[in-house]
């Protein structure tokens, strides 16, 4: 759909509408276009659109209606001229690195980072010569001190995984365009609904689609999103030729997904914000990790950067690994699993699953601690929340 006739078409309208291209059939609803292959009317558009000479469907690893639909809408919704999606929110990244990054470059990244990313960036960029420096999120002086001659990219989670500290985009921003470096900021904590990198300054966003943009744990895909050039043609490239490629149904998961997205981000960022407050006042609980408290240090820059404050609550327990495996091991409605985002609520030990193969060190310089606990708040009410966490609260 065009919107012409909309010259600032809302937040959730473009949720429901921007990207459809109905087929002559006249359907409704998106359509799953699941085949590997699309034909020509004669082999001269075939080779216009192999050369492209011609923009059209060749092939699902790289041209498809649905996954097109997706990426249309979730670049209407970040802002961005374009978006590639990825089969993987890892894909995504790694996408975007293989593309902008050359043996020789630097890039500097938040030391707070999924653990995965940490073990692409040391494991895995680092046998092609992109080497990286790791720096605390929220100290800017710690960035500008990194920046080296070679450096290309500044790469950060805001909020962070898992201790919801906030990066200054704006101030990040200013500072790598001043010294020729680009800013990739995963929006994946917040999603367009509650905060949009493009408006300060970023110059790509990623997601992993898994999460909050599915919002009912269906799927695994991810996403970027940036500029005509960097995106649409550097990094489509990239897809082209390696393959991360998201599939048609998931891609559809996904579109049906946004469509509800900021109503899903509300209404967890409400229950998430009640039940920090209450997680507060529990004995046996030394920290809350939430940018909606006011305790929380960078409270004031996450009332500017977003609209409200997420769905990802995380505390300390007094008592390390024994109180946290507790609390876990006592719910019944919360479910254990590493996946976040969903509309039913999880509970998950990072030290052991998502930063479990960092090494102590890597661990101790993120401030991931024995005691750390992690939920992400669904659609339940929360007094059942608070009643399931209380359950192994009483017992420590």
């Amino acid at each position: 759909m065009d919107f012409d006739d909309f010259p600032d078409p809302g937040f959730a309208t473009l949720a429901v509408r921007a990207g459809q291209t109905r087929t002559p059939e006249g359907e409704h609803a998106e359509p799953i276009f699941p085949t590997s292959s699309f034909v020509f009317a004669n082999a001269a558009e075939a080779a216009a659109r192999f050369s492209g000479a011609i923009p059209g469907n060749i092939y699902s690893r790289f041209t498809n209606p649905t996954v097109r639909m997706f990426q249309d809408r979730l670049a209407a919704l970040e802002g961005g001229a374009a978006c590639i999606a990825t089969s993987s929110g890892m894909a995504a990244i790694l996408a975007t690195c293989m593309t902008l990054l050359k043996s020789g470059d630097h890039l500097v990244s938040a030391s707070g980072v999924f653990g995965t990313t940490l073990s692409l960036f040391n494991q895995y960029l680092s046998k092609f010569g992109v080497a990286t420096s790791y720096v605390p999120l929220a100290d800017l002086a710690a960035w500008e001190a990194a920046i080296r001659p070679e450096t290309r990219l500044f790469y950060l989670e805001t909020p962070s995984n898992p201790l919801m500290e906030l990066a200054d985009i704006r101030a990040l921003a200013d500072l790598a365009h001043a010294h020729g470096i680009l800013l990739v900021v995963d929006n994946c904590f917040c999603t367009p609904a509650l905060q949009q990198p493009f408006k300060f300054g970023a110059d790509l966003v990623i997601h992993s689609a898994t999460k909050y943009l599915d919002g009912q744990g269906r799927c695994v895909g991810g996403a970027v999103v940036g500029d005509q050039q960097r995106v649409g043609v550097d990094i489509f490239g990239f897809l082209r030729t390696a393959g991360p490629t998201m599939s048609p149904f998931n891609a559809w998961v996904f579109l049906k997904g946004l469509e509800t997205l900021h109503l899903r981000m509300r209404a967890c960022s409400e229950s998430a914000l009640q039940l920090a407050h209450w997680l507060e006042g529990q004995p046996a609980i030394e920290r809350v990790y939430y940018p909606g408290l006011p305790s929380h240090p960078q409270h004031e820059l996450a009332k500017r950067q977003q609209s409200a404050f997420g769905g990802i609550v995380s505390f300390d327990l007094r008592g390390g690994r024994d109180a946290a495996w507790a609390v876990i091991d006592h719910t019944r409605l919360i479910s254990i699993t590493a996946n976040l985002g969903d509309a039913k609520s999880t509970i998950t030990h990072p030290t052991t699953t998502t930063h479990g193969r960092l090494t102590p060190q890597e661990r101790q310089r993120a401030g991931i601690g024995e005691g750390l606990v992690r939920v992400s708040v669904g659609l339940e009410d929360v007094a059942d929340l608070q009643h399931d966490l209380e359950r192994g609260l009483r017992t420590l």
